[in-house]
Formats: structure tokens, sequence, C-alpha cells
């Protein structure tokens, strides 16, 4: 079995022998659309699509085309369409006839296919039910709440599908209320790349835009699932490898999207033709060893170096970086063996790409999660930085670095204001806009947020969508804690289980989705949104709204924040519900460089382009330059090799899955049908563990804080992945990731790199 695994997914385990696209994700969508029964008017929203005028999809955040396709969806983004289209209801009737504790037992996917939420409930300890409110009553009671308690307490937690709008008012409210506690879904995925990549290049976000794939001559993944994650990145993709582009993947998974690819807006693909072999290499990199794996390519491209004496980009270094000198030394001086054994690649295959590398102009580094999820993703993303700057790949045309969203807007929330960083945030422009002083104390990240539900210190939980309760680490220790809160208000689409974990004074408020039809005082009012390559989009719902009780999400966060702070004669809530063409004046007078005449922009084609200094060779780091970093210890600190009994855990969604919503139980792409309460692993682990295919097992973490995580009832599915490596469903298995184990620089939780063990 080669290093490179070339073959097709290995015959003794699970796998799917088909490519990605094509008329299984036709299946699928049918497949959803059976279960979710949604109104028929779906069909034409899925037509309006990503299209310039229609409705932003509330799936990946990959970049909307100025000239889309005829269907500019994916699967998982019909998926998500229907699944918000859908008819059923969860109403008063239903909440009348189930208390918490009984829906408490009920899987994910049971409680949100009962449907939309239709009218604004609090929670009845005596009971232990939700009942109806009024708007009125809940705004006046949360508002009444919240003025009794130390703001310091308070968290205002934010999904990545809210709008700009949104988001922006959001900031701002908790800014007025007096704190900067303003953790967002990125502080789960890629908030290290906010802090790592700004740290070297001085951005926060990616620096490529959607014509750079149209120019590269090679395009390096690591650690991201295209074909699940960000479908429509298939399309540009294949082109990309139709005109010659050479694509190289480091993943401990196969993952079919990156592997091949039909495309279904190709007739002549989905009828008589072959699919779109997409990664002329696939490395199935060890969980966590992507900087031993990017090291040896480096240290190819500096003996390159030393036999042609052309390969580095001399001049662009010497303008333009920094630290160069220690960076070389270290790289020179790194053992191959070391290289070999942190990566789990042998010196060959990465020699080879290596060699690709240094034969091609224009180079793209994508990357994913299974980057930035472990102990060391920022270093991991320094070192993709490094390999990048030597060949000057930044700041010219087909080149850069491009880390691949997941949720709609996580990127744009961070852009206007939902942060806890302070220093993020143009607070004095805010200062004197609303005529306050803003809070300067640094907030509290996801893993302190919850640090702070488990001692006490957190008192009230604001939650403007998502499931954070489910989506957490160390979910079983801290869900009782959650109980205890003062205040925990809900703002959702469908029941989730963040919402069944109530205290006292619980309010679950339902909102619009984005599909639907958002009516205020001037009328219909369209909405904002980032994409992952920095462009801004418009998106307007069509749809009528689920029920006539459900309120937008800028008209929730406007109720509370007034039913909470004394009047402030410059902060106009009710102004800027019913007519959100205000907020947008109010971002681009506070971003004015990017949101400059935003109004104006929102509809453009494509969307308008925020901009990054980094494609104009400006670098906002500490030295002015991009930096060169060295990993701690020249490697040795990052090769934690797991034991003769432990395994790394990598957390994995499936293709019938967005974040924490299950769709479905079809994880077509991987062969694996009606179950999640899975554990993957190599043949060759399955027999040296004693155990068969079908056994259950479970899993224990290995971690030395003293306390025991556990994961039972799991069924052994062979799989193709590395020795010393297993798989499992996120968020299935979220109890067994340590609060503590995380980024260092980020802390963002490591859920692709926790050291287990496996009891039969």
């Amino acid at each position: 079995m080669s290093d490179t695994r070339e073959d097709r997914q290995r015959d003794d385990t699970v796998h799917y022998d088909g490519a990605a696209g094509g008329w299984g994700s036709m299946r699928g969508i049918k497949e959803i659309a059976r279960a979710a029964k949604p109104d028929p008017a779906f069909a034409d929203t899925l037509r309006r699509q990503n299209k310039p005028g229609g409705h932003m999809c509330t799936s990946c955040a990959w970049t909307k085309p100025a000239q889309p396709h005829a269907f500019e969806f994916c699967e998982n983004g019909a998926k998500a369409t229907i699944w918000d289209l859908t008819t059923r209801r969860a109403g008063p009737d239903f909440f009348a006839s189930h208390t918490l504790t009984e829906l408490r037992a009920r899987p994910d996917y049971e409680l949100e296919i009962e449907g939309r939420l239709t009218h604004p409930m609090r929670y009845d300890a005596t009971s232990d039910k939700y009942v109806p409110v009024s708007w009125d009553e809940a705004f006046a009671g949360i508002g009444e709440r919240l003025r009794r308690l130390d703001p310091a307490s308070a968290v205002f937690y934010a999904s990545g599908r809210a709008s700009l709008e949104t988001s922006y008012l959001y900031a701002l409210f908790a800014r007025l209320y007096g704190h900067n506690n303003l953790p967002d879904s990125s502080n789960m995925c890629h908030e290290t790349t906010s802090v790592g990549l700004k740290k070297v290049i001085g951005s926060p976000v990616g620096t490529c835009v959607l014509e750079d794939f149209e120019h590269c001559d090679m395009i390096l993944f690591f650690g991201q699932n295209t074909g699940t994650n960000s479908p429509r990145f298939l399309h540009p993709l294949k082109d990309a490898v139709d005109r010659g582009c050479r694509v190289v993947t480091f993943n401990p998974v196969r993952e079919t999207g990156l592997v091949e690819f039909a495309d279904p807006q190709n007739p002549w693909q989905m009828t008589a033709g072959s699919p779109t072999e997409i990664s002329e290499h696939y490395l199935q990199v060890r969980p966590g060893g992507d900087i031993g794996a990017i090291a040896g390519i480096i240290k190819r491209v500096l003996e390159r170096e030393d036999e042609r004496g052309d390969v580095l980009d001399r001049a662009f270094i010497a303008e333009h970086t920094h630290d160069f000198e220690s960076f070389e030394a270290a790289m020179r001086a790194a053992d191959w063996s070391l290289i070999e054994r942190v990566s789990g690649l042998s010196r060959a295959a990465l020699e080879q790409v290596g060699d690709i590398y240094v034969a091609s102009r224009n180079v793209i580094g994508i990357y994913g999660m299974g980057l930035t999820q472990h102990v060391h993703g920022s270093q991991s993303i320094g070192m993709l930085v490094n390999l990048l700057l030597l060949r000057g790949n930044m700041g010219r045309k087909g080149a850069g670095i491009s880390p691949v969203r997941g949720h709609s807007n996580v990127q744009g929330q961070r852009t206007v204001g939902i942060s806890e960083k302070p220093e993020l945030v143009p607070m004095e422009t805010i200062a004197r806009m609303f005529d306050f002083e803003p809070p300067m104390e640094t907030g509290r990240t996801t893993v302190e947020v919850v640090e702070g539900v488990l001692d006490g210190s957190v008192k009230a939980f604001v939650s403007l969508g998502g499931n954070f309760a489910r989506a957490i680490p160390d979910t079983d220790r801290a869900e009782e804690s959650w109980t205890r809160l003062d205040v925990n208000v809900q703002i959702a689409t469908k029941l989730n289980r963040s919402h069944l974990l109530a205290c006292p004074n619980t309010w679950l408020l339902p909102c619009l989705v984005r599909a639907e039809e958002d009516v205020q005082a001037t009328g219909p009012q369209a909405v904002t949104m980032e994409d992952s390559l920095s462009h801004v989009h418009g998106s307007r719902g069509r749809r009528t709204p689920a029920a006539e009780t459900l309120k937008s999400e800028v008209a929730i966060v406007a109720g509370i924040a007034k039913a909470t702070l004394a009047p402030n004669p410059k902060v106009r809530w009710d102004d800027w519900t019913g007519d959100y063409a205000l907020i947008r004046d109010l971002i681009a007078e506070t971003y004015p460089d990017e949101f400059h005449d935003f109004n104006a922009r929102m509809f453009e084609a494509g969307g308008f382009y925020r901009g990054n200094p980094v494609r104009d060779l400006k670098w906002k780091t500490e030295s002015g330059k991009a930096e060169f970093t060295t990993p701690d210890d020249a490697l040795s600190a990052l090769g934690h090799a797991p034991g003769e009994a432990e395994f790394t855990l990598i957390t994995l969604r499936s293709n019938d899955q967005f974040n924490t919503t299950i769709y479905g139980f079809s994880d077509r792409l991987r062969g694996i049908e009606g179950k999640r309460d899975v554990v993957l692993m190599a043949p060759e682990e399955i027999e040296k563990a004693g155990l068969v295919a079908g056994q259950r097992v479970t899993l224990h973490t290995d971690h030395d804080d003293g306390l025991e995580r556990s994961v039972g009832g799991l069924e052994v599915v062979p799989y193709d992945l590395p020795l010393h490596c297993i798989g499992a469903y996120y968020p299935e298995v979220n109890g067994l990731i340590p609060l503590d184990y995380h980024d260092e620089l980020s802390k963002t939780p490591a859920y692709k790199g926790v050291a287990v063990r496996i009891e039969a």
C-alpha cells in the first residue's frame, strides 16, 4: 500500500463507489424533501438561490459568482432550504403535550424534524413545559432579568447564519449593555484563522477571490472536505483541473469530493461521460501531522534551491518578509525521520509534492477545520503561509491562502463587530456615533464561556441561533450547569437540545428564516452576508413566513435591547427595525473603507469585494512584513505519536448534516447508511485490537485532568484511515473533547486531535 494511496478506497473497507455530485446528489435531496415535507414553493426558492436579487443560502459560505449557473445551489444548500421551508410545525400544542425532560430523551434529528417554531415561549418550571407568551411579555421579562445582572456575567452568542444587519445590532447591544462577551461559531472552527493568520500576514481572513482559481497552477488542500461542506466549490475546482491545474490533498480521510466529481449541470457527465478526477495526489496524513508534511515539502524546495539557485523568490522574501533566516535554518536542520513520523507520510511522497510546487508558478493553499482544530492549529496555518511565501505566492493573481468557512455569514459577523477582542473593533468610532463609553475588557471565548457556565460566573446566556450546548466540547460535563443559569434566551427556527436545558428564566423566541419575506414598517426588507472570499451579497426572501407570529432576527434583537437598556436619543431601535437600510448606513459609517455606499452596492452581481491589504502586498503585522514562523522546537513538540493502545480521534460531519443539524442518516459519500453511532477504524487496527466489524465499543479520552470521559455503544466500521487514527461523528462524541484541550493561540477546541482508548 503506497504512501500516496492513489488507489480507490480500499475494497476491505466501507466506501462509496460513485463520484461527488451526479445522480447521488439528486437522490439525496429527494430523500430529505420526503422527510421534511417542504412547501411546494421551495422549488422556486432554489431557482433564485445564490443569484443576484435572490435569497442567499443559509448553508456554506462559498462565494456566489457574478454569472451564476442555471442552478446555483448544491446538495447541502438544497437540504438547508428544504429544512427551513418544511410544512411541519412545533407550536404551542406540541409543547403542551411534552415536558422538557421527555424531549431531552430524543435524539437531535427527532427534535428538529418536528418542524418550525411558531410562537414565543417561556419555560414554566412547575410543569416542566414551555408555555406561550406575547412578544411584549417576552421582551419585558428578558429585559427585567438582564437589568438585574452585572453585564460581565452575560454572554451574547451568535451562530454563523445571522445577517450583517442583525450582527451589527447584536454587537452594539452587547456593548451598550456593558460587555464584550461575544463569541460566535468561529470560536469552534476558524478562530484559529482569525488569530493565527492575522499574526503572520496581518489579515484575519483569506486572500483569494474567485478569479484566482482561473489562474492557479497548483492547489494544496489541507483538512477540507469540499464535497460535503462547500460542494459549489467543486465547479471552479473542476474547471481548474480541466485546464491543467494540479491538485494535491492532505487529509486523513479520503473524501469523495476531492477524489472525483460529476457535475450535475453537465448533461454529458451525468449520462455518458466520466467524472472529473480532482486530486492528482491524495496523501492521508496523520491527524495533526500537517506541520510535518509541510516541513517535508519545504525541505524539498530548499534542496531544489540548492541545486538550481532560482527556486526561492529572493526578491519577494527580502522586501516583504521577516525572519526568513532563522526559519530556513530550522527547516534545514529538521530530521527526515522525524518528519515521516510526525506526518505519517514517506519522504518520497513529500518530495514529489515539493517538485510539483517548484514547477508551479501560482499556488493556492486551501484549508479547513482539519488544519485548525488542533492544539497547534495556529502553527499549522503559519507553516502553510511559510510554504507560500517561499515562492512569493501572496499578493498576485492566481495565488494566496484560502480558508474555506462553513457557516454562511460567520466571517461577516466578525467583520461588523461580533468579537470578544475589543482591539478588533473601532471602539472610538462606535463611542462617537452612539455617545457612550464602550467596555474595553476582553470578552469570553467559547471555551471561557463554558468555563463560566461550569463555575457559575456566567449568569445569562443569549443565543442568536445555533445549538451551542450541543456544539461545545465536554458536552456531558457541562449539560447540568446550563440549568443553573439565571437567564437563558434562545432565538431559533427549530427545536434543538440547547433549548431543553432550561433554567427558571428561559425564553424560546422563533424567528424568520432567510428565504421568508421580511416585512417591516417601510415594507419588505433585504439583508446581507459576507462569503469566505470577502464578498458581500444582498439577500431577499420571498416565501410566506411559517407563522404570522414570527419576527425577524433584527426585530427580536432590537426588542430585547429596547426593553433592557436606558433610552439613548442616538440609539433608534424602532427606526432600525423599520428600515434595515438605516442599519447598513451605520455599518458604512463604522467601517467606511470596506462598506462605503453599502446600500447602493449590496446587490452587485457576484457581491462587492471589501478588499484585503495583502493583495496589495501590505502587511498589518508587528514587523510590517509577512512573518516566517518556526514551529516549537523545530517539530519535536508537535510530533506526539499515539501509544500502542491509543488512537487520535477525528470528529466528522456526515453528508446529511450541517454543523449540529442532522437532516438524515445517509453519509452517502462515505458509504455509511442509516446510522451515526459508529467508530471508523482501519481494518489492521480492528484486528490488532481484537475487535470485529459490527462490534459495539466504548471510547475513553486519554487526558490527565482526572475526569472520566466516555461514549459507548459505538459500532466498529472498517474504514480507510491512517494507523492510530479513528473517526466518529460530531456532535455525538463531543463529550470526549476536553474543554482545556485547544489551540494555544485562539482557544479553538481540538476536535480533531484528542487521544482516546477503545474498550470492547
